[in-house]
Order: structure tokens, then sequence, then C-alpha cells
């Protein structure tokens, strides 16, 4: 049980760290735990994935985890009950499934699908799917909008050293642009078109994105869909507060 509430007690002050996250002294000071104690600890907690550490800066933060098991709440969350009626407007202009993926460490979670009643060929990526970042238009969306330090970190765990002029380039395309698109990164034959979402703080909490068949896709379909995709992120920007 003490290591429980240790546990427990640990996580909370990391839900109140800075983006950047906390080191394992700044933990000891403030839960008035030895250091040799919390790294026993902190081990446990890795290796249950409630905690992660930076690879470069060897801070630590709330690992994924909390977020997957947040999945089963996710209906009760005031954001979602924001965002779910925006991301099912989209699917029905559309006619194809709409995604809202969230950024954790250097992957990004799925926690929504919003499936069209009119189009029976669907993209099936299950709630929970963890994707790396620099793979498809959704996560391009959101390291593009991320601060440059915090992406280019993520890049450099991600991207091989000699691909990834080409990837800055093509990143800082999605910030002029407005949106990010994929074609069979991951599925041959899908493609996929996505903006990033920023709360009230400007934060980037994820990207909401529209998969779709790639065979003969005509460049008009396209540009209807970058287009819808944006309309729908500028909405649930709005009622989230940012800009």
């Amino acid at each position: 049980m003490q290591a429980l509430e240790r546990s427990m007690k640990i996580a909370e002050i990391l839900s109140d760290a800075e983006q950047g996250g906390m080191s394992i002294s700044e933990l000891s000071g403030r839960s008035g735990l030895a250091l040799s104690t919390m790294h026993r600890i902190l081990q446990g907690m890795a290796r249950q994935r409630m905690v992660e550490q930076d690879e470069h800066s060897k801070l630590y933060r709330l690992g994924p985890v909390w977020m997957e098991y947040g999945l089963r709440l996710y209906d009760s969350m005031d954001y979602v009950t924001k965002i779910r009626p925006e991301l099912e407007q989209l699917a029905r202009e559309v006619k194809e499934s709409v995604y809202l993926s969230r950024p954790s460490g250097n992957e990004a979670i799925v926690m929504e699908r919003i499936d069209s009643e009119e189009n029976p060929i669907r993209i099936n990526d299950p709630l929970g799917i963890r994707i790396p970042l620099h793979i498809g238009a959704a996560n391009k969306a959101i390291l593009a909008a991320m601060p440059a330090d915090r992406a280019r970190r993520i890049v450099e765990n991600l991207v091989p050293e000699e691909k990834r002029d080409e990837f800055y380039i093509m990143l800082q395309q999605i910030r002029e642009t407005g949106f990010a698109e994929s074609h069979g990164e991951r599925t041959p034959g899908t493609a996929s078109v996505a903006v990033a979402v920023k709360d009230g703080l400007g934060e980037v909490i994820g990207a909401v994105s529209i998969g779709f068949l790639d065979y003969e896709l005509e460049e008009e379909r396209l540009a209807y869909l970058s287009e819808k995709v944006k309309e729908a992120g500028d909405r649930i920007g709005r009622k989230l507060g940012a800009g």
C-alpha cells in the first residue's frame, strides 16, 4: 500500500510539472523521498508506463498509460463534448471516417473515430492504437504545430539523419498550407488529410483527420477534403478558446 501511495504522489507532482518534466532531484525534494527511494519507484513506474524519461534532458513526465486509462472516461471530459459534434458534422459532410489523435511522447494515440453511415468502406484504425509521430497526416500536423525545439527532439529520435532536411521542409509546407496529407504510409491504397488542434492556451492537444481510399482520387476531391478538415479544425479551435 505504501508503494502505491508513493507512486500516486509522484504522479500528482508530475501532473503539475512544466511541459518538459521534472528531474529526479526535484521529485525527491517535492515528495520528501530519498533519491535512492525515488529512483527505485520511478524505475517501477516506468516499467508500467506510468512515467517516461526524456532521452536528452533526462527529465521525467507522466507516461502514456494515464491517457489510455482515461479513454474509458473519455465521454465525461468537457473538451470531448465540445469536439465530438464537430467530428460528427465533418463525417457527415465528407462521408468518410474522421479521427481525433493526441500526442504521447514520440507517438500519437487514436482517441476517437467517427464513421460515416453513408459510406460502407471504412479505414478501421482502432481506438488506442499508437503511431509514431513522423508517420501519417495527423501526426505530421501535430509535429508541425509544436514548438520548434520539441518537434526537433522528436524528429531526431524518429527520422534518419539523411532524411531530416527533407522532413523539416515538409513540416514547413504544412505550416504554410495549414494542413497535412499522407498517402499510403501505413496502409497501401489509403490516404488522409489532417489539421492540428490547439487549446485555449495555444498548446497542441492533437489533430483531426479524415481517412479515405486513395484509389482514383481526383485533385478536386482532395482539395475539398483538405478544405473541410481545415474548417473543422478552425471550429474546434474556437470552441476550445484558441485563436
